[in-house]
This record gives C-alpha cells, sequence and structure tokens, in this order.
C-alpha cells in the first residue's frame, strides 16, 4: 500500500498537476485526496472516460503540460475512441498519462460486468499500442517519472495499471454532504409501494439495482418486471427509452442516477424526440458516484429538470419528501416525464448485491 500523499510528492516532483477522469472503487481513497486538495491543484470532474481524455487533450495544448486520466477499466472502452482519433501519434499525438484501476482482474472475486473487460485489458492497451505498467508501492518513483518521460519523449499517452487495495485509508477533510432527510433507498421504496405490479422498471448499474433487488426482496415482489443494468453506465436511459416504445401498453419507469444521467446524458434528446408516451425517467440525485465511493458529480451545478424539458420531455419535476414522490409517481400520466429526487449521499453498509445472474435477470424479464 500507498499513502495518497506520497503519491502526490511523487507527482510535484514531476511537475504534475492536473487530474481528471470518472471515479472507480479502487482508486476511492487517492480521488478522494485529490478533491480535498483541489487548491493546490487542477481537477477536471468529466461526465466520461472520453471526455476526460478530451480534458488532458486541451490542458496539454494550451499548457504544453502533462494531464492525468483516471478510470475505471471498464471506462477505457469510452476512452478508445479518442485514444485511437485524437492522441495517438498517427494523429495529433498528445501525451498523458492514464491512472487505470483493475477491476475484474483475473483470479480476483469482483461483479460480473467487471470480468470481460478484467480479462482484455492489458491485451487490449497492447492492441491500441499504449505503453503500460503495473504501479508498485516500491517503485513508485521510478514509475512515474518514466512513464512521464515515455510520454513526452513520444508524444503518447502511458497507462499505469493500479490493483485493489493499492492505496492506503485516506479520510476525506471535506464534508460535501448537503441536508437532506431522504436516502435514495427510502424513495426507491416510496416509488415502488405506488406500483400495481404490472410495471416495467429499468435499475441503472450500482447502488440503485441493487437497492431495487432489495426492495423487491423485503416486499416478497418478483423480479421479473425489472432489468437490472450492471455495467453500461449512462446507458440504461436507451435501454429503456427502446422497451418503452416496443411495449407501449406498460408503464416503463426508468430509475437513474445523477452520475450515469450525465455520463451519457445525449439520450435525453433522444428519448425527447421519440417522445413514449409510458417512460418516466426518474433521478435520483445525490450529487456524487455513490458506488464509487462518492467522488462528486457536477449535478449541483445543474438543472436536470430543466435540461428534460429542454429536451422536450413533456414535463420535469424535481422532489425532495415523500409526500411530494408519491403525489407526483401517482400524477404521472403521459411521458416521456422526469422526475428528479434529491436524496442524500450514503447507503447501507450491509447492502447487498442481487442474488439473480445478468443472464436469469434476462430471461426472467423477457420471459415472465
Amino acid at each position: 500500500m500507498i499513502s495518497c500523499e506520497k503519491i502526490h510528492k511523487v507527482f510535484e516532483k514531476n511537475n504534475i498537476g492536473y487530474f481528471t477522469g470518472v471515479p472507480d472503487s479502487i482508486l476511492k481513497e487517492w480521488i478522494s485526496y485529490i478533491v480535498d486538495n483541489e487548491d493546490k491543484l487542477v481537477h477536471r470532474i468529466a461526465a466520461n472516460e472520453g471526455a476526460a481524455i478530451g480534458h488532458a487533450a486541451g490542458y496539454y495544448l494550451s499548457t504544453g503540460k502533462i494531464g492525468v486520466v483516471y478510470m475505471q477499466n471498464a471506462g477505457l472502452g469510452n476512452a478508445v475512441n479518442p485514444l485511437t482519433s485524437l492522441t495517438d501519434n498517427d494523429v495529433f499525438g498528445i501525451p498523458m498519462l492514464l491512472i487505470i484501476g483493475w477491476r475484474g482482474e483475473p483470479g480476483k472475486k469482483d461483479a460480473p460486468q467487471h470480468a470481460k473487460m478484467g480479462k482484455v485489458m492489458l491485451p487490449l492497451l497492447d492492441t491500441l499500442g499504449i505503453s503500460y505498467e503495473i504501479l508498485n508501492a516500491k517503485n513508485i518513483n521510478d514509475q512515474i517519472k518514466s512513464a512521464k518521460e515515455k510520454a513526452e519523449r513520444e508524444n503518447i499517452p502511458v497507462a499505469l495499471i493500479v490493483k485493489r487495495d493499492f492505496f492506503s485509508e485516506y479520510i476525506e477533510k471535506k464534508n460535501r454532504q448537503k441536508t437532506l432527510e431522504l436516502s435514495r433507498e427510502e424513495a426507491i421504496y416510496t416509488i415502488v409501494d405506488t406500483f400495481n405490479g404490472d410495471e416495467i422498471v429499468v435499475a441503472t448499474t450500482g447502488k440503485i439495482s441493487r437497492e431495487l433487488f432489495e426492495c423487491r426482496q423485503a416486499r416478497g415482489q418478483k423480479h421479473n418486471g425489472d432489468f437490472y443494468v450492471v455495467g453500461s453506465m449512462g446507458h440504461a436511459s436507451a435501454i429503456a427509452m427502446e422497451i418503452a416504445c416496443q411495449r407501449p401498453e406498460k408503464k416503463v419507469y426508468l430509475f437513474d442516477g445523477d452520475g450515469a444521467l450525465i455520463m451519457h446524458a445525449g439520450t435525453m434528446a433522444t428519448i425527447g424526440y421519440y417522445a413514449p408516451e409510458n417512460l418516466f425517467h426518474i433521478v435520483f440525485d445525490n450529487c456524487c458516484h455513490e458506488s464509487t465511493g462518492g467522488q462528486p458529480t457536477v449535478s449541483d451545478k445543474i438543472d436536470i429538470a430543466t435540461i428534460a424539458r429542454g429536451c422536450n420531455y413533456k414535463n420535469a419535476n424535481i422532489c425532495f419528501r415523500k409526500e411530494d414522490i408519491i403525489r407526483k409517481v401517482r400524477g404521472f400520466k403521459k411521458g416521456p416525464v422526469a422526475l428528479i429526487i434529491k436524496v442524500k449521499k450514503g447507503s447501507r453498509v450491509d447492502l447487498g448485491r442481487p442474488k439473480i445472474s445478468p443472464r436469469d435477470n434476462k430471461k426472467e424479464f423477457m420471459n415472465p
């Protein structure tokens, strides 16, 4: 293990002070340190990993300095396009460092959505022509110095891979939690309790899917009307929209998160264009990436309801309390509509994961 303070002394020694990306639980201690020290460095909260590559490219083009892009290896898929069509030496040749958390490492237990990328990450980096090293606490000084020098010398991105439990515990100094009375889990239970049992629910990846699953278990309800999206962050909205278009006789509820929505917010425009009247988009907004450690999103500074209306949603509202949620959900008539529920950060420490495999979830959903 290595302390976050120590690795940043290495970055400072190498004149590296720009960081951008999308969080990963493997990197959560380090990213919390970055957020706490934004007065001493430059930190950009990116919508998705591809955008983070763009941020780092813009930083280099305007300063001549190398930036660091952090991501979970699942996000490497989002980054492939700009890595091949922007930063690659066959195009502009833009140097940067990639800090990648290795989820789904072969031989290590992890959630099912990480299995494939865990196996193919290193071969994929080889295919992309991106040099990489697996970070080692004993050699961290030489590894970062060497990676930076190679990136600058060859005008290329260079990757540094981080395995689980690499960073030692870091206690956040800043309290970024707003005073809100409602938890996301309470909001989910409140909505489910308004249902008549004939609805379809598409739940985005992470804690939202997990809490919906446990809600169904606690209520003694079946799961065959729920599709739990594991992985594919930001794409639950596209899945839900198409299901709504193909199943117009059903009310389709999209359970979304602020981080997932922002990651691929363009789908809101597609939803508004095709305007399925049976789609109801519910966003649980806690201003953070809950599943990877609570790192901040930018939702605190934007108006998701206004964006939804601008994308041709029939209506969009914001709720803070249970009674408002019940009133709004029961009043849903013609979609697409959006309901943004402001919830506090945090979840139960004993929150489990769905006890149904993705394949079995698919089978039950398609054959209720």
